[in-house]
């Protein structure tokens, strides 16, 4: 193995053995503070390149944050829905990651920091995504401009937000973005994928016994884990816009969106679906750490360029 993938292996896998050290009663707070340093194993990672803009906002009366380079024409707009397990992640932890992502794509990201369970369970954070997009639509870093084109993505639980922010747009009859990007995304609580059982002893972070937490902390008792806006993989994908979906082969998650992608193309849906080989979950954001990050993050960006031509 590369010697710097190896490293990214090393630190994905000490993040899992010190979240199972704190056991399933631990304060949230401080699984959060974990969660915080996912891409933080190098400067050259957490380092925000120059001439980006960055401005905080409320959206909906929740607290958000653009990032945008400098020149860019901020009508061409992406809602970014952070990872974290439904529980965790922030702007922040986010930050150089989605300034890499806004300066690829030539677009104004904002990301909004939707409420976490499990003080707040489903579909809270659904609610706060799709009140996002109603504002954005109208909203820029300016202040109240309409936006030319309209993107939506997230990784792992935000590709999960993502997703079913499509299906419930799509539902209630409101426009649609004009293309989506769902990286890492777990889009199925149903665990049926075989990268469940084949990935299992391989991907460094998220075992099966992961999904235990998540459910208990985001899902309602009784909660259906079919139920589409819970897991996007069995909705009714036709009607959708184009999506890419980009994934590691290493990841536990693989198989959410290889199944995806198949039955997003079956309902006629132009998807786009990526493997990366020996990539770990949400490895686009340990760019330029790793080559095959920064990679991804030009074929993010060159898919969102192409769909807001």
């Amino acid at each position: 193995m590369e010697p710097n993938l190896a490293r990214v292996y090393a630190h994905l896998a000490a993040l899992y053995e010190r979240g199972t050290a704190l056991g399933p009663d631990a304060d949230i707070g401080v699984r959060r503070a974990l969660v915080e340093t996912y891409f933080a194993i190098d400067p050259v990672i957490t380092r925000i390149a120059p001439g980006m803009e960055i401005r905080t906002v409320e959206v909906a009366g929740r607290a958000a944050e653009w990032i945008w380079p400098a020149g860019a024409d901020t009508r061409t707009r992406l809602l970014y829905l952070h990872g974290g397990g439904w529980s965790a992640g922030s702007a922040a932890s986010h930050r150089p990651f989605i300034a890499r992502l806004a300066a690829a794509a030539g677009a104004a990201v904002l990301v909004p920091e939707y409420r976490l369970a499990p003080e707040h369970p489903f579909p809270a954070a659904l609610d706060d995504a799709l009140a996002a997009v109603a504002w954005m639509r109208e909203h820029g870093p300016a202040g109240a401009a309409p936006a030319r084109r309209l993107f939506l993505g997230g990784d792992s639980a935000g590709g999960n937000l993502a997703c079913a922010s499509l299906l419930a747009l799509k539902a209630a009859g409101r426009p649609l973005p004009d293309a989506a990007i769902a990286l890492s995304a777990a889009l199925d609580f149903g665990m049926s994928g075989e990268s469940y059982r084949s990935n299992a002893h391989i991907d460094p972070l998220i075992k099966p016994r992961s999904f235990d937490f998540y459910r208990a902390v985001y899902l309602p008792p009784g909660t259906d884990v079919r139920n589409p806006l819970v897991s996007p993989l069995y909705g009714d994908l036709a009607g959708l816009p184009p999506i890419l979906l980009q994934v590691g082969d290493a990841e536990l998650l693989r198989d959410d969106s290889v199944q995806f992608a198949r039955r997003a193309r079956t309902a006629g849906v132009a998807a786009k679906l990526e493997l990366w080989p020996g990539m770990p979950h949400v490895f686009m954001g340990f760019a330029p750490l790793l080559p095959q990050a920064q990679d991804a993050i030009a074929g993010i960006g060159a898919f969102l360029r192409r769909c807001a031509a």
